[in-house]
């Protein structure tokens, strides 16, 4: 089963007014309805994901990379791990229709 991750940011806004609200409803108002329960078959086919950790470097990258990607905002560090998570992935996973070429 895939990771989906969602970010904060990506949300649509919440008012402080709708939050005090979420905030005083009772439990037993929340409906649940919509998901599912976690039964026996679902803790059989469970994995654990030990989180992949990043660790902290110095790196010397040409100036226009680094500007293109602080261009994006606050994250561009964060941007940048991501291009080269993807470049990683593609690079390892293995794709019958391409030849491997490393």
């Amino acid at each position: 089963m895939p990771t989906i991750r969602k970010s904060r940011k990506k949300l649509p806004p919440i008012s402080k007014k709708r939050i005090d609200e979420l905030k005083a409803l009772p439990d037993e108002k929340i409906d649940y309805s919509d998901i599912p329960e976690l039964d026996a078959e679902f803790w059989d086919n469970a994995e654990w994901v030990e989180p992949n950790k990043t660790q902290s470097l110095t790196i010397r990258v040409k100036e226009s990379v680094l500007n293109y990607f602080k261009e994006g905002g606050k994250g561009y560090q964060t941007r940048i791990n991501a291009v080269l998570e993807s470049y990683v992935r593609a690079k390892t996973e293995p794709d019958p229709s391409r030849p491997s070429h490393r």
